[in-house]
């Protein structure tokens, strides 16, 4: 929980059920938040750190029901992680607010269907680095609010000092607002996540675009726009965001591999595969363990004819991953390039097995050549 200078009006709505009878049910949890501003505080920073708090206490009321009365308590996942997640799921909605010049009060509310958010994060705990990225994202916004805490203290402290010193009021009251548009970026941020993984892309796009705009140096809005763009075949302003995203250097040791990888589908859809075997390479360099970069690299090694490198990077692939999805690509694939080097007896053996793995494009071949599977 945040910690504030002055303990705020919290009235609290306890939760509603709201059952459709027509569609699924959906749960609704209200809440109001009454934020008392200092006098270091404009409407702007008041409704920042309003916002900031009502949507925390939304979540970890969604989060509370959520792991007690759904399926989500067989995952082994604990109230702050399916807190943490949920917010790149579900979105708050704004009811009511008013400014009197002292206080900013909030009235907020989420509403989700529990089914459709226990698949959605069933599916995103499979994605360990969607997973790092949310706890990263709340462990920022942690950092900004304490920060935010200790340099309203300080100015608290200053103001009341006999003798005020003027220059550091002004320095403290500069990185105070800096934390509030830092929050407010990371809402954003937030935003574009929570439109990206139901596939809502252009508003995700415009939601980066926002964070990016309060902050310029925001790596992974870059990389998360980046991407974005690169799923609706924007590809020259995917590889710019990406190329931005790069520059900067994400500190996230798998998300700067990954800023790579998106770069260099970019570069293959764009048909610059020499370009795209360059960034698919130094995304192997930074995390060697990952399939489907050898996959990715397989590919793009193959529309240039270099069949020998797309068969080893495919053998690599296979032999790294057990996942079903990343073998059927790898045998397949594999398969094609033995087909272009003459080796027609491994290729078939290929198919077999992407086809015994559920591969229909594997199955489809192996009909057309009359061999069964």
């Amino acid at each position: 929980m945040r910690n504030y200078f002055i303990v705020p009006l919290i009235v609290i709505v306890f939760l509603l059920f709201i059952v459709s009878p027509a569609f699924a049910e959906i749960v609704t949890f209200t809440k109001e938040y009454t934020y008392q501003a200092s006098e270091f505080d404009s409407k702007h920073s008041s409704r920042t750190i309003a916002l900031e708090m009502v949507k925390r206490l939304l979540l970890e009321e969604l989060g509370t029901y959520l792991v007690s009365e759904t399926e989500i308590k067989g995952m082994q996942l604990t109230k702050d992680q399916v807190t943490t997640y949920s917010a790149g799921i579900v979105g708050a909605e704004m009811i009511d607010e008013k400014w009197d010049g002292k206080s900013y009060w909030l009235k907020a509310k989420v509403s989700a269907d529990p089914k459709e958010v226990e698949k959605t994060l069933k599916k995103l705990v499979e994605d360990k680095s969607k997973l790092k990225e949310l706890e990263e994202t709340r462990r920022k916004a942690e950092e900004l609010t304490k920060e935010n805490d200790r340099l309203r203290k300080e100015l608290e402290a200053g103001a009341k000092a006999k003798k005020p010193d003027k220059e550091a009021e002004a320095k403290n009251v500069v990185a105070y607002e800096m934390t509030i548009t830092a929050l407010n970026a990371i809402d954003w941020y937030k935003k574009g996540l929570e439109a990206y993984i139901p596939n809502r892309r252009l508003e995700a796009i415009e939601a980066y675009t926002k964070a990016i705009e309060l902050n310029p140096d925001m790596a992974k809005a870059y990389l998360q726009r980046g991407n974005a763009y690169l799923a609706v075949g924007n590809y020259e302003q995917a590889i710019k965001d990406l190329s931005k995203a790069i520059e900067l250097k994400i500190n996230y040791k798998p998300d700067y591999a990954v800023a790579y990888v998106y770069r260099g589908s970019a570069y293959e859809n764009s048909g610059n595969y020499k370009q795209a075997i360059k960034d698919y390479s130094k995304a192997i360099e930074l995390t060697p363990d990952k399939a489907d970069f050898y996959n990715d690299r397989g590919f793009a090694y193959s529309k240039l004819g270099n069949y020998k490198l797309a068969i080893k990077d495919y053998n690599k692939a296979i032999k790294l991953t057990s996942d079903v999805v990343e073998r059927q690509i790898a045998y397949y694939f594999r398969g094609l390039a033995y087909i272009k080097v003459g080796n027609h007896q491994q290729a078939i053996a290929d198919f077999k097995i992407a086809a015994r793995l559920g591969d229909k494009d594997s199955q489809e071949f192996l009909k057309g050549e009359g061999l069964g599977w």
